[in-house]
């Protein structure tokens, strides 16, 4: 039995010094855990393969009116205006579009990064079609039946949610994210300095 816990000793402690041995006689001798090196032209091509990044996203909600009054004067006193209130529920995404950086955008010095980013834009904007609705739609007195009354008011829609995330701060707030995101990322590949301009 003792023979037996003995073995077990040893062979957990050759166990012990092999694994010892594994992780640090490379560290020590200089093998392995190399450190890369990136030219400015590999990190440029890093840089574009993000492309469009799109670092904020504001859900908006908008009541919007369409009045479309008649034509003429006397049919405006009698035929009355064609009218569509709307509950407009959308999504404007923006970001920076990272392919438009150049050549002379990215400089790179031993262990620091300096990248001149774009300004940043509105990506993308829409309607959530699950949530926005229609909530009053008229048609005035001998007046026509406007089919494109809806798709104008969707359009408006769009451009106002547009206009109120811009006023919100949506371009400010993608460029500081990105900033964020990119110095992390820059930070991972070994630069202990980033700078953007």
């Amino acid at each position: 039995m003792l023979k037996k816990r003995l073995a077990i000793i040893a062979w957990l402690l050759v166990f012990g010094v092999g694994l010892l041995l594994g992780l640090f006689v490379p560290h020590w001798a200089g093998v392995g855990g190399t450190t890369r090196v990136y030219s400015s032209a590999a990190l440029l091509q890093q840089v574009k393969t993000l492309s469009e990044l799109v670092t904020v996203q504001y859900v908006i909600e908008r009541t919007v009116v369409v009045e479309v009054p008649p034509d003429g004067v006397l049919r405006q006193m009698f035929a009355g205006e064609n009218r569509l209130l709307m509950l407009a529920h959308g999504i404007v995404k923006a970001g920076l579009d990272l392919s438009q950086v150049q050549a002379g955008d990215l400089q790179v010095s031993k262990k620091k990064v300096v990248l001149k980013l774009p300004p940043a834009q509105i990506t993308d904007a829409y309607l959530d079609e699950k949530q926005t609705r229609i909530i009053e739609r008229s048609t005035g007195f001998l007046r026509e039946f406007d089919k494109d009354l809806e798709q104008t008011t969707r359009q408006s829609a769009v451009d106002d949610l547009r206009r109120a995330a811009r006023a919100g701060g949506i371009l400010r707030d993608a460029d500081q994210r990105a900033r964020t995101q990119l110095k992390t990322l820059f930070q991972q590949l070994g630069f202990e300095e980033v700078e953007f301009r």
